[in-house]
């Protein structure tokens, strides 16, 4: 039987939440003859009994496929050339998906059949999560950029893998994901890059919604910036003519007046949209998270040998226009 949609879910460790993720596939409102599942397990996943226990029997098709080699291109890579399908769907293995996911990304690649559309799909915090203000931040331009998004038109620097879908046809024309230069971290962003130059258009369906199930805090952040620090260099060394995001977000940051914190401690009970003290406490908890975070980044870009200095700081370019002239937007969940 022929099904309409491929949805490749990357893994490796975190079995309950794998076997979660396949769960909620049950519940799709086209039914399970609309789509077919590849989990894609990283060649490094210590036990791979573990998830084929986690996909067990699903009333969907699945298969397991392994990556070439570690990381989250080799597993990408893998996924969609295992896909039967015309359309392939790109997510993880903490995004739980809603009932109209499927539904929502089918119909926009049926209003819009040309080849070069993609369709960027939401994620969301779970709702079983709780959302802190550092969580928040993220959501401001950090891991995700939703919030700039302004009508459909999303541009190719938010091609996040957690929840995106791209046909089959222009995957091919594209090529692979990087695996040996940026195997994880930026390697949306570069596939998205070629992809541009192909004429790749990515429209933003807010219906297509994933929810994230991972709690995040500075801690895990300090060590996820350093590895982001290596990919963004190597990214940067690709394509010369980008403008690096984070090395100038967190420069910036470091050059800065040292944040006192009494924003970041006023944020759990002082919402943005509150009149002058909001956006007052927001900026000062933003100062606090940048700061804390840039040491880490900064010293990892060191390490990777980058050049002393990448290019001018331009502190007049909001994150916005960084963002959509640079395409060094964040990768999605990991």
């Amino acid at each position: 039987m022929s099904r309409s949609i491929s949805i490749v879910v990357s893994t490796i460790g975190m079995h309950e939440s794998l076997a979660r993720v396949l769960a909620r596939y049950e519940s799709q409102d086209p039914g399970n003859g609309a789509f077919e599942v590849v989990v894609a397990a990283d060649a490094a996943e210590p036990d791979v009994g573990a998830v084929e226990r986690a996909i067990g029997r699903r009333p969907y098709p699945v298969r397991l496929v392994r990556g070439r080699i570690p990381g989250l291109s080799a597993n990408r890579n893998a996924g969609w050339r295992a896909a039967v399908s015309p359309i392939v769907l790109f997510t993880d293995n903490d995004t739980l998906p809603e009932p109209r996911l499927v539904t929502e990304h089918l119909a926009w690649h049926r209003n819009d059949p040309a080849s070069e559309v993609a369709v960027l799909g939401h994620v969301r915090w779970a709702r079983e999560l709780r959302v802190t203000p550092f969580m928040r931040w993220l959501e401001d331009g950090v891991q995700f950029d939703y919030r700039n998004i302004d009508g459909i038109e999303a541009g190719w620097g938010r091609f996040y893998g957690a929840n995106v879908s791209v046909k089959r046809e222009f995957l091919e024309r594209v090529g692979a994901f990087e695996e040996e230069r940026l195997p994880y971290g930026y390697e949306d962003l570069d596939w998205a890059y070629r992809a541009n130059r192909l004429g790749l258009r990515l429209v933003y369906n807010r219906r297509a919604v994933v929810e994230h199930l991972r709690e995040m805090d500075l801690e895990f952040w300090r060590q996820r910036v350093r590895r982001l620090a290596k990919a963004e260099r190597q990214f940067v060394r690709l394509h010369p003519d980008i403008r690096p995001y984070y090395f100038h977000l967190f420069r910036r940051a470091a050059r800065e007046r040292r944040a006192k914190g009494r924003g970041a401690r006023l944020a759990p009970f002082v919402p943005r949209r509150v009149p002058l003290i909001g956006p007052w406490v927001w900026a000062s908890a933003t100062a606090v998270y940048r700061q804390t975070l840039a040491p880490e980044f900064l010293a990892a870009w060191e390490e990777a040998g980058a050049q002393a200095d990448p290019g001018p700081v331009q502190p007049d370019l909001s994150e916005r226009e960084a963002e959509g002239s640079t395409g060094s937007a964040p990768s999605g969940p990991k």
